[in-house]
């Protein structure tokens, strides 16, 4: 039996991580009733065990540091100090064995059986530690570890312990990939073994054992997948948030990589913030002559935590003090709420209660099976001038979660689901769009009228039945869209005209208008004295801003027009 042996190395730390396992410092999220978390991996009842690096710090700083900077090496050597003391925590044997482990007790026993009786190597020597490894480690990052913006993992963050937040466009299925290949030849009957590291490997086809090199029988090795390995593989597409990009750059994306337990953990829409190790793509063979010296990179992912709600929301909303719940009973609590919606925007207060629902949303019910949708969908219709996008952005900034598009740049690929191909299997596989990534928040349509009738009859689903049904190019699926629609849009000859009827100046489908729970017409009436409020309340908020800028705080005084 022969298989590509790792150089060993004996760096300065591997005794502290001996120690630290030993001594159980090393423990995952929860630990189990029959004892701490390296008996539960002993007996299968565990399969991932999560390394906390701050632990870790407080009893060697140094060796944390030498984690985060070189973090694959030391997970290799922080799963082989946890395998040596599996058969100390072992007390029972495993309750079901799966192929591979009666394929390796079987191997055993047979090299115990041929070995010679002074021969005091361990059989278990023979096999890559790949091989019988049946648990999988991850690091948790340090709570000083601060997350970056994809746009900043660059090229020294190659091999570094990183932290990066985004939003999940893309998720491929889960597949199984091969970790270890296991071959066996024609001619002498060896088993060779070859630990796979990166995504594309070059298979052997000569048997490199003693027997066949002694005789030169040229024995040819075929591929067993049952001796093999296979680990669950999915593949996140990541990209950054739109408070994350520069103004007049495009958003940047990175590939990551989830094994094992992580796998399905997020799904596309999710806000991420995913803990990994930043990898070159490795390529063998022709493919990796032909990319010269530049490399493609990717994300090994060891930790997925979804930010949809984050920890110190959940922790704090629950915590109310006296003057808060002194406001909530007051009877102008509801009009306070919504005069806070873009207070700069003079005006338009119920517009704003409308809004103030949309946000907080309804309740799905369903009576007798039938789906009635909790979600609000608002049609803002007006002249131009009205402050329709403003009122927009200022809700796609206050949503936890939420999209924000227009009518001309949208299609309805765009607005639903593509059916792309995926670069790494070469399947198609569905990317979300905007309608998905809102799913339960908020998508802000702006310039609703320009948009093409063909791509505009592609939200009517998403506004009613919230979800979206994908058949195309054999790809059946449905995705869940449960997002509130708001939308803005001017009337049909730029601007409300009077002497028409209501369907004249609107121009849409009724299919789609009964879709809206709330159709806002709102005309800007020439009225002096209205005018003036608006810009005297303009005029002092542009005053205070222009006091805090300068450092005098809000300007006191009264404006005269």
């Amino acid at each position: 039996r022969h298989h590509p042996r790792v150089s060993p190395v004996s760096p300065p730390h591997q005794h502290l991580i001996q120690e630290l396992v030993d001594e159980g410092e090393v423990e995952a999220d929860v630990l189990l009733a029959e004892g701490p978390a390296v008996a539960a991996l002993a007996h299968r009842e565990q399969v991932a065990l999560y390394v906390a690096l701050d632990d870790v710090a407080e009893d060697e700083p140094e060796l944390a540091e030498a984690v985060c900077e070189n973090a694959k090496r030391y997970s290799r050597l922080f799963a082989d100090a946890v395998h040596e003391l599996l058969p100390q925590y072992k007390e029972r044997e495993v309750t079901r064995k799966d192929v591979l482990d009666v394929y390796i007790e079987h191997r055993l026993l047979l090299e115990q059986r041929g070995r010679d009786a002074g021969d005091t190597r361990d059989p278990q020597n023979q096999y890559p530690p790949e091989l019988l490894r049946r648990f999988e480690l991850y690091f948790k990052a340090p709570s000083t570890a601060k997350a970056r913006v994809i746009r900043d993992v660059k090229a020294d963050s190659i091999g570094k312990l990183v932290t990066v937040r985004g939003i999940v466009t893309r998720v491929t299925e889960v597949k199984p990939m091969m970790v270890v290949a296991t071959y066996s030849c024609d001619q002498c009957g060896a088993e060779t073994y070859q630990p796979i590291q990166s995504p594309t490997f070059m298979p052997l086809i000569m048997c490199p054992s003693r027997e066949c090199q002694t005789n030169r029988s040229g024995g040819r090795l075929y591929l067993q997948s049952r001796g093999s390995k296979f680990v669950k593989f999915q593949e996140l597409k990541m990209q950054e948030h739109t408070d994350q990009v520069p103004v007049g750059h495009l958003p940047r994306s990175l590939s990551v990589a989830v094994h094992g337990e992580n796998t399905r953990l997020a799904q596309p829409g999710d806000h991420v913030s995913v803990t990994g190790v930043f990898l070159p793509l490795l390529k063998s063979g022709f493919r990796q002559m032909a990319q010269g010296l530049l490399s493609e990179t990717y994300l090994e992912a060891h930790r997925i935590v979804k930010m949809n709600k984050s920890e110190e929301d959940e922790a704090g909303a629950g915590e109310l003090t006296e003057e808060e719940l002194r406001q909530i009973t007051e009877e102008d609590f509801y009009d306070k709420l919504a005069s806070s919606i873009a207070p700069e925007i003079y005006g338009h207060e119920d517009v704003k209660k409308a809004l103030l629902l949309l946000l907080v949303g309804g309740v799905d019910r369903s009576p007798h099976g039938m789906k009635i949708r909790g979600n609000i969908n608002i049609c803002l219709m007006g002249d131009p001038g009205v402050a329709k996008s403003q009122l927009l952005s200022y809700i796609d900034r206050l949503a936890p979660r939420s999209q924000y598009t227009t009518g001309r740049g949208s299609s309805g690929v765009g607005l639903t689901a593509a059916v792309l191909r995926d670069p790494l299997t070469g399947e198609l596989a569905l990317e979300g769009g905007a309608l998905v990534l809102a799913d339960r928040g908020v998508c802000c349509i702006d310039e609703f009228d320009k948009m093409l009738e063909a791509d505009r009859t592609a939200i009517h689903e998403v506004m009613e039945q919230q979800s979206i049904s994908i058949a195309k190019a054999g790809v059946l699926a449905t995705l869940n869209a449960r997002c509130a629609i708001l939308a803005a849009a001017n009337p049909a000859y730029g601007r409300y005209n009077p002497k028409r009827s209501l369907e004249h100046n609107i121009q849409l489908p009724a299919a789609l208008l009964s879709r809206f729970d709330l159709l806002w017409l709102i005309q800007d009436r020439p009225d002096r004295d209205n005018d003036l409020r608006g810009a005297v309340g303009l005029s002092w908020g542009r005053r205070e801003l222009w006091g805090q800028a300068r450092g005098h705080g809000a300007c006191v005084g009264a404006v005269g027009l």
